[in-house]
């Protein structure tokens, strides 16, 4: 058996304790010398290592020292209530259970039937230039492994389009199920058919209980007033697979490890994953109907509005604060999702999940008379009209929608209309057999910062070049200057992220001094969420200070250009580029 270096590391440091411990070393220089003097004549001076190995074990210093130093293997040599350790791990006073790698004994095949959660399977189409499109969504019910002949079992899926186009095949799957370890124990089909009917019957009873209350309770809402059918009040919502699903079971509290230490921070990770609108066949002013599971829309790594809010409310929610999505409209009249969150003295913040920005709401009173001073809203939100998470539904009662004059006191039922959270539970709680699979942890980018800021700014330095070579204009750069760029771009993302502006006073004087006397300094800003050079410089173009600073005529013209890529979880990032120039003044 061969050990990892830090775990000989430690067997050689344990085994070092114990034999000075027990004073091995004491005892055998006396055993050493009475061989020497009893054993051997006096003209054999030479005492060889088998000799004294001998002469060890005959004195029981060897199985003392083995008695002392024990190694476990055996789970069966006595019973311990010690917490589970590595196999290599070696201990010198009673050590802890180490427990076989044998799974039939952890869990079994009836234990195995009782998990319901299927695998989610999500298909990504990816072309040349790097934009993902959802092809299909998929839940797999896996257990049927659970009673194929020596655990293997293969299933033919077919595929269904998402969307508009969920009833469209774009395939067949063939997958190869294997059980491992195997079971000792596998199930009868009757057994995991019969199973497989009691859920779906189960299922299928919560959704019709719960779609009977969810009428009752909107019925009560219209007789409040019967303008409330007018209102954006969201019950159920279709998932990418066409399947109607109660708003609430799209939210769940999400931590993020490591990867997300603040929610403001979870607040920008979320605006930067990309934005599109749900896709639509033919005209109409009908907005399309399309939330994706989470899983779904981290693949693809773009969302609409009301993505991005539930995994926003679901990341808040992690960091343990009270959020809500709130449905309602936005300048024009136009359906939008945000979130807000409640803090515990009152205050309502809106958090914008497509762009990180966040509001303090202050309602207006309109029965103050007219020269009390109101204050001005700097949301872009007009109407609102439920608000929901995980456990708890709120329809808006208020006599008006608007956004600006509610007050969010949820514990007022004569503002916000409840819905039963037992009601809600049964259908949306994770394990039952009707909410969403629970979420996928996030996963850590894959993206190196460093290296991919050094090929996006090489390719955009290629580009300006080529361009300015057409316009019959020469290109020099300056290495400096572009470097002193860099402080600029991390005071942009910062300021994005904490609302806290830095570093701006050190930016400025380091340009001061690199542009001489005489000379005059332009530069831009801009900011993407795509690692695109070409399509980045395409839109830059569009810009005309952009367009001015590439473009720029003049005697000594030094061009400059930083691109920093900032990365978050699920290999999304923020790209920050920078076009500067200095060039003398001719006046």
């Amino acid at each position: 058996m061969s050990l990892p270096p830090e775990k000989a590391s430690e067997l050689k440091q344990i085994i070092h304790q114990q034999l000075v411990k027990m004073d091995v070393h004491g005892r055998i220089r006396e055993v050493l010398a009475e061989t020497i003097r009893e054993e051997l004549a006096p003209e054999h001076q030479q005492l060889s290592t088998e000799d004294l190995i001998k002469a060890l074990r005959q004195r029981g210093i060897i199985d003392d020292v083995m008695k002392e130093l024990k190694f476990v293997t055996d789970v069966n040599e006595k019973e311990r209530t010690s917490a589970p350790k590595p196999s290599t791990h070696f201990v010198d006073r009673e050590p802890p259970v180490l427990k076989k790698s044998d799974g039939s004994k952890m869990v079994d095949a009836t234990t195995m039937l009782s998990i319901c959660d299927p695998v989610h399977m999500v298909l990504i189409k990816t072309d040349t230039f790097g934009e993902t499109t959802l092809v299909a969504s998929y839940f797999l019910e896996w257990r049927s492994v659970l009673a194929a002949e020596n655990g293997i079992t293969n299933v033919a899926v077919e595929l269904l389009g998402v969307g508009t186009e969920s009833k469209v095949s774009v395939g067949v799957l063939n997958i190869r199920l294997e059980m491992y370890p195997q079971l000792n124990k596998t199930l009868s089909p009757e057994v995991t058919n019969t199973q497989f009917a009691l859920e779906r019957q189960k299922t299928a009873e919560k959704e019709r209980l719960f779609l009977v209350y969810a009428k009752q309770w909107w019925r009560e809402y219209l007789q409040i007033r019967p303008t409330h059918n007018v209102r954006l009040v969201k019950i159920f919502a279709q998932d990418e697979n066409g399947v109607n699903r109660p708003v609430c079971s799209y939210i769940r509290p999400l931590r993020a490890g490591r990867l997300l230490d603040t929610p403001r921070q979870a607040a920008r990770f979320v605006s930067v994953l990309g934005y599109e609108r749900a896709p639509v066949i033919g005209g109409g002013v009908g907005k399309p109907e399309q939330w994706c599971t989470l899983l779904a829309f981290l693949c693809r790594n773009k969302g609409d509005c009301e993505d991005h809010a539930n995994l926003l409310c679901s990341l808040l929610l992690g960091f343990g604060l009270e959020a809500f999505v709130c449905v309602g409209t936005k300048a024009k009249g136009v359906p939008h999702t945000w979130v807000m969150t409640c803090g515990t003295d009152g205050t309502i913040t809106f958090w914008e999940s497509l762009t990180g920005h966040r509001y303090i709401h202050r309602p207006i009173n309109p029965d103050d008379p007219p020269l009390v001073e109101q204050p001005k809203p700097l949301y872009p939100y007009r109407t609102i009209g439920c608000i929901f998470n995980h456990q708890k539904f709120f329809g808006n009662c208020q006599p008006s929608d608007a956004v600006e004059v509610c007050v969010f006191d949820l514990h007022d039922e004569s503002k916000w209309k409840p819905m039963s959270g037992e009601a809600i539970k049964s259908v949306c709680s994770p394990g039952t057999t009707s909410s969403v699979p629970p979420f996928p942890p996030l996963c850590a980018s894959t993206v190196d910062a460093a290296v991919t800021s050094n090929e996006i700014e090489l390719q955009l330095r290629i580009l300006i070049s080529e361009h300015r070579k057409d316009l019959g204009l020469s290109t020099v750069w300056d290495d400096h200057l572009s470097y002193l760029l860099s402080p600029a771009l991390a005071a942009y993302e910062l300021e994005r992220t904490t609302s806290i502006s830095a570093g701006n006073e050190e930016f400025q004087d380091a340009v001061r001094r690199a542009v001489p006397d005489g000379h005059t300094f332009k530069g831009f800003p801009i900011h993407f969420v795509y690692r695109n050079a070409r399509r980045a410089f395409a839109t830059c173009l569009r810009s005309p200070f952009c367009e001015e600073i590439i473009c720029c005529r003049g005697d000594q013209v030094r061009l400059a250009i930083r691109v920093r890529v900032f990365t978050y979880p699920e290999s999304a990032c923020a790209v920050w580029i920078m076009f500067a120039c200095k060039y003398r003044s001719v006046l």
